[in-house]
């Protein structure tokens, strides 16, 4: 079946109505995770496949929170789905208002390769739980998950609800070229470009979930005991191919010999102080990325790690300090295992830095004070983000993820999927028993004294 019959049969079943009953989105959503329940080894063995992830990081990362994120929309998706009562203006009497949640339709989410399974079944339970049908194209750099997925969605929900197509550039392009009624995309600001010029052809909305440079700050009063860990983790996760991961870090100076030593001390306490020999530290996605991040290496500024082996595609966590603005490894979203340290004199000084660059999908701040974690979160533009953490703020269905500006648009996780996938309708309904005059004309005096009574 060619990809314009696949988004036609979605959308011929989209106008059945047959996705409108909260009942019939309660039921796929179920049928949803009990596939993955059952195919949960087999999700495990194509992620280590692409990606190198151990069984425990597929679960806490791709697998628990993909089911965590289902379960909510579960609890919830009655409530979001009926009618909202809204105040009526005195101007309105007798009448009520309120909003109805209402599908856009059939639904593109293309997903990218770093959490291949997770970023894709996310978006896909909020667009199930607003009542859409949708087509999934997950990263062809990841093509062992790419067909778990399909195997996946195929024994939980007909093609006609939810479609997978599998492939590459000449697949995104004929997607592309197709009309949706909303596009869902998570990947690299130049793909993500290009996905927004072509939805305006159709003048379709789009959430883009993109990236780049998130900053982490090191202020002096951190606990550089629990900051170095948090940071080693969220660096280090996913072998660094994460869209959260802190990018580069700000460190006082300070505190800086001290944060250092303590980051070395926790790389090789979590890692080993030879982590590619460690079976639960993974790989990079493929040669591409592996080159590139080569690349970004500079030998003299390594203090920690650097190694590489080309026939598995791993890097050891690397640490490079005395790192400058114009060094390579900051003309770039590392989206790798490389930690570049880069100190500052004071807290304005770190600020300027990340507002002299283009808004960060995230923010981490270490600090106890009260003042400075104030002073960031309201005069410091970025996605989302942590403090005194890195990463998790994006494990909560309670809170909506996305970035702002060059890191992206638009939200979602728990409500803030519906909301992404519905259009809220809002609704007036008069009632017929009583028919104020004054809108009317011809117009007097005294209607206009009313109508300024009214509209106060």
């Amino acid at each position: 079946m060619s990809i314009q019959e696949t988004v036609e049969r979605c959308r011929a079943y989209f106008s059945t109505g047959a996705t409108i009953p909260v009942e019939a989105r309660i039921e796929a959503l179920r049928a949803l995770e009990r596939s993955i329940v059952a195919h949960e080894d087999d999700i495990n063995a194509a992620l280590y496949k692409d990606l190198g992830k151990s069984a425990t990081e597929s679960y806490m990362c791709e697998v628990g929170l993909t089911l965590a994120e289902l379960r909510y929309q579960l609890r919830h998706v009655r409530r979001w789905a009926r009618r909202h009562r809204k105040p009526t203006g005195l101007a309105n009497f007798h009448a009520t208002s309120f909003t109805v949640a209402e599908p856009y339709g059939v639904a593109l989410i293309m997903s990218p390769w770093n959490y291949p399974f997770m970023l894709t079944m996310e978006p896909l339970a909020g667009a199930i739980a607003a009542g859409n049908t949708c087509v999934l194209k997950p990263s062809a750099y990841s093509p062992a998950t790419s067909a778990v997925i399909r195997q996946v969605v195929a024994e939980a929900l007909p093609a006609e609800y939810v479609a997978v197509v599998e492939g590459g550039r000449a697949e995104n392009a004929e997607l592309l070229d197709q009309t949706f009624d909303y596009i869902f995309f998570t990947g690299g600001v130049t793909v993500g470009k290009l996905v927004m010029s072509k939805a305006s052809e159709h003048l379709t909305p789009v959430t883009l979930e993109l990236g780049g440079k998130s900053p982490c700050i090191i202020a002096a009063d951190a606990n550089l005991r629990v900051a170095a860990a948090r940071v080693v983790f969220g660096k280090y996760l996913n072998c660094g191919q994460t869209c959260v991961a802190p990018d580069y870090v700000l460190v006082d100076e300070r505190v800086h010999d001290a944060f250092l030593a303590e980051v070395i001390r926790q790389i090789e306490q979590m890692l080993g102080e030879r982590p590619l020999e460690n079976p639960a530290w993974g790989k990079i996605i493929n040669k591409k990325h592996f080159d590139r991040l080569s690349g970004l290496i500079d030998p003299a500024k390594v203090v920690w790690g650097g190694g590489s082996d080309a026939q598995t595609l791993q890097i050891e966590p690397t640490v490079m300090d005395g790192v400058a603005a114009e060094d390579a490894v900051m003309g770039e979203e590392i989206f790798g295992p490389i930690m570049p340290l880069i100190t500052y004199k004071t807290i304005e000084e770190a600020e300027a830095f990340i507002k002299a660059r283009p808004k960060p999908l995230a923010l981490y701040l270490f600090t106890q004070s009260k003042a400075l974690e104030d002073r960031f979160l309201r005069h410091v533009p970025f996605g989302g983000g942590c403090v005194n953490d890195t990463v998790l703020h994006l494990a909560t269905s309670a809170m909506g993820f996305g970035g702002v500006g060059a890191s992206g648009m638009g939200s979602y996780h728990g409500i803030y999927s519906f909301r992404t996938f519905s259009h809220e309708k809002s609704v007036l309904k008069k009632y017929n028993w009583i028919d104020m005059p004054f809108r009317y004309q011809p117009y007097a005096a005294w209607k206009d004294k009313v109508i300024r009574l009214f509209l106060r």
